[in-house]
């Protein structure tokens, strides 16, 4: 026999090999896959969430936002004023009276940046917004906003338990 033929032992070791090789390769391909897909799913998730979210903020109506927040007691929720809010009936009360009560007109809008990072149940989107409005008094505001949010699914929603909007020092 020469150096280059192979028993039949040693042809099905290397076919089983090759079998084996193939399952992986094709396997890793289905988890690259439906990984791809899952980011996919969640950044169209994240970005029809993020668009009810601002249209709800630009409602001018404090309860309009409300189904984004879970209710838990202890969740903080830092705002562009005032500082921060503990839990979401301090910060309906605070944003009605602080912000709605005196607005005539204002928008929330969400920029193109918007970015989805999940790890199971949690998920954190960051995102530039543009807000501006109207007040009673005939002031104007427009201002670029930072925001993060964080993520809980529960049940069949996605709720915020912890968000932050910030805007860079000198406007």
């Amino acid at each position: 026999m020469s150096r280059t033929e192979f028993s039949t032992g040693q042809r099905a070791r290397w076919r089983w090999l090759l079998y084996v090789a193939l399952a992986f390769a094709g396997g890793l391909l289905t988890f690259v896959g439906a990984r791809a897909q899952q980011r996919a799913s969640d950044d169209a998730t994240f970005r029809r969430l993020i668009e009810g979210y601002c249209a709800a903020w630009s409602s001018g109506n404090a309860e309009a936002p409300a189904r984004f927040y879970a209710k838990d007691n202890g969740l903080v929720f830092y705002d562009l004023a005032p500082f921060a809010y503990h839990g979401w009936k301090e910060y309906h009360d605070g944003v009605q009276k602080e912000l709605f009560a005196n607005m005539v007109s204002g928008s929330l809008v969400p920029g193109r940046d918007l970015k989805v990072s999940r790890r199971g149940t949690l998920a954190w989107t960051t995102v530039s917004m543009h807000f501006s409005e109207k007040t009673k008094d005939g002031k104007s505001t427009d201002a670029q906003v930072r925001y993060t949010g964080i993520w809980e699914k529960r049940g069949a929603n996605w709720l915020l338990v912890h968000e932050h909007l910030s805007t860079p020092m000198g406007g």
